[in-house]
This record gives structure tokens, C-alpha cells and sequence, in this order.
């Protein structure tokens, strides 16, 4: 449980900062952001795993590539379910933001949140 707060905080935060870089991704604050985080993380258990079955031969072609597609299509159902707390202008913003989000995530896991857990 406190693992899943705790990435729910993270993912909050690389949200609101996407936003702030780019102008094609608007989130309209921290509460916002929490409960895109939380919707987002119900999609990504939920929808996640049926696109990716779908999708399977294409994600096979692409060596794994067309994941990023499918995190896009994640994020831009997030955003309609948010409606206009959560916007996102088109789908090659939610492509970008995709990559953005998912190397933000993997920098913030790699280099503070393992520390954090070695030391607990």
C-alpha cells in the first residue's frame, strides 16, 4: 500500500511536470494531478493489459516500440476521463508526453526511490 502512494505521489509530480513544459499537456493542479495519477494507474491495470493483448503482433514487430503507442492511448484516456482538468492537445502530444513520463519514471525509480528502499 505504501509503495502504491508513494507512486502515485511520483507519478503526480512527473505529470505536473510534463505540464510545465509543455503546452500542449495542461493539468490543472496538484489535486488534479493526483487523481489523473490515480485514474491513470486504474487504466494502466485494467485497459492496459487488453491493448497490449491486441496489440500483441504489432508490439512483437516493433520489438516492443508500439508500448509506447499503447502508454499514449493510456494517457489520452485518462484525459477525456478528467475532461477539462486534464488536457491533452492531440495524440503526437501524448506520444511525447508518453516517452517523457516513462524516462521521468525510470530516472526518479532508479536514482531516489531504490536508495530510499536499501536504506528502509
Amino acid at each position: 500500500m505504501r509503495h502504491w502512494l508513494l507512486s502515485l505521489l511520483v507519478n503526480s509530480v512527473v505529470l505536473m511536470v510534463v505540464a510545465g513544459y509543455f503546452d500542449g499537456f495542461f493539468i490543472q493542479g496538484l489535486g488534479s494531478a493526483i487523481l489523473a495519477s490515480v485514474i491513470l494507474s486504474l487504466v494502466n491495470v485494467f485497459i492496459k493489459p487488453i491493448l497490449i493483448l491486441l496489440t500483441l503482433p504489432v508490439t512483437i514487430l516493433t520489438l516492443g516500440l508500439f508500448l509506447v503507442v499503447i502508454n499514449a492511448i493510456t494517457l489520452m484516456i485518462t484525459a477525456s476521463l478528467m475532461g477539462d482538468a486534464f488536457v491533452i492537445d492531440g495524440f503526437a502530444m501524448a506520444i511525447l508526453a508518453a516517452i517523457v513520463i516513462g524516462l521521468l519514471n525510470l530516472l526518479i525509480e532508479k536514482f531516489i526511490m531504490e536508495p530510499i528502499r536499501r536504506k528502509a
